[in-house]
């Protein structure tokens, strides 16, 4: 009762809203609402105008990765309900963007951005966000935004979607995570005007991914909720699977181990049915990364042992994913770190030191400083050589 008052709806109104198969596309009334429920506009996928009460503000651009507070209280309640009531607000194919097929050039331009596309994003799993992040967004700002007219086509939009898509992940894995929420606010967007459905939810599980790895655990387990209702008309195993992996580690975050292990499950389940084409967005989400996935659930949960079993599954990876097996490594050495395996810890902490020498990534340095933490109550000769190593190469330790 008390949302529809903030609404302005009647109660029955907020009743069919919640229970439509099809939830509400009017981007004047999501804006209203928004205004009304106080939704920080850094949460929202559609652009709100600020006015003098809109203390949301401009992205803003931090140098290292900040912790993010969580939303609680009243303004939680409301954020989650938000999402409920509209269902996310992206049951893309009920817009329509109205898009031509697009010309020849049109054509011919959208194979160009996907081919690099390709090749930014090997780079990035290669040696990192940094490496390739300013060379992709001057590509897209000078030729691709500028095609972006009411007449471009329905590909051009999907492949402008993907390339801010990446860019919202290197701006993250570079520390720069407002920056990083932008373009994936921009991605959603453009999902729109391309109505591309499964892209809309993996955008909204990008941002629950995010919002775990800076500990803000209620909003990781609402993007995984909007990312849920985005897909519901999407038959994609894999994306099922990574939603509901994602959903499980909020909910470890937040300490619900019951709801985290009905998540991992459905999880489990849904990549093991599979079937179907992956889309070139999800191809990283294969055996190794579900590993690494539930490893963290499980670290999270206090369970080290069963952590450890999946770091390791974790480490059979294909090539081509540096960073991928520097976390992966790092998460290991901290599962073990917490069984107090010193001296195995040590060994494996090593291992993802030496590979951070071609790897650049603030999110890199962020797991071995977690590791360095977890070290910190056992003051050995490892340790402190492991130390050592980490100041190297700028990784902060619990002594520095």
């Amino acid at each position: 009762m008390q949302l529809a008052e903030w609404l302005g709806i009647d109660q029955a109104n907020l009743s069919r809203h919640e229970r439509a198969c099809r939830p509400t596309v009017r981007l004047d009334k999501l804006e209203q609402w928004a205004r009304m429920l106080r939704i920080p506009r850094r949460l929202l996928w559609f652009h709100v105008e600020p006015d003098a009460s809109d203390s949301g503000g401009s992205p803003v651009v931090p140098s290292t990765i900040a912790a993010t507070t969580p939303v609680s209280g009243d303004d939680d309640m409301q954020r989650r309900q938000f999402l409920r009531a509209t269902g996310a607000a992206v049951t893309l194919g009920a817009v329509g963007s109205g898009a031509l097929t697009g010309t020849n050039e049109q054509s011919t331009l959208v194979a160009e951005v996907r081919q690099m596309i390709a090749a930014f994003r090997a780079s990035d799993n290669r040696y990192g966000g940094s490496h390739s992040r300013s060379s992709l967004a001057a590509y897209f700002n000078r030729t691709v935004k500028p095609q972006l007219s009411v007449r471009a086509s329905t590909g051009l939009f999907a492949a402008a979607a993907e390339m801010q898509h990446l860019a919202g992940w290197m701006a993250y894995d570079i520390g720069q995570p407002e920056l990083g929420r932008y373009h994936l606010r921009e991605a959603v967007r453009l999902c729109r005007r391309a109505e591309d459905v499964p892209l809309a939810a993996e955008t909204f599980a990008g941002m629950s991914h995010q919002a775990a790895f800076q500990g803000a655990a209620d909003t990781a387990v609402d993007f995984a909720l909007a990312a849920e209702q985005a897909s519901a008309s999407v038959d994609l195993p894999v994306l099922t699977a990574e939603i509901n992996i994602l959903a499980a580690h909020g909910h470890a975050l937040k300490g619900e181990k019951s709801e985290c292990l009905h998540a991992l499950r459905e999880g489990e389940r849904a990549f093991e049915r599979g079937g179907g084409e992956t889309p070139p967005w999800l191809t990283y989400f294969d055996d190794a990364y579900l590993a690494a996935k539930t490893a963290h659930v499980f670290r999270e949960l206090g369970m080290p042992a069963e952590a450890e079993t999946y770091a390791r599954r974790s480490l059979r990876m294909n090539e081509g994913y540096e960073r991928g097996r520097l976390f992966n490594t790092a998460l290991l050495a901290s599962s073990l770190a917490d069984q107090r395996r010193v001296e195995e810890a040590c060994a494996e902490g090593g291992q993802a030191v030496a590979m951070l020498q071609q790897v650049r990534s603030v999110r890199a340095t962020a797991y071995l400083s977690d590791l360095a933490r977890r070290l910190a109550p056992f003051d050995t000769a490892s340790v402190r050589e492991l130390y050592e190593r980490m100041h190297e190469v700028g990784v902060a330790t619990p002594e520095a």
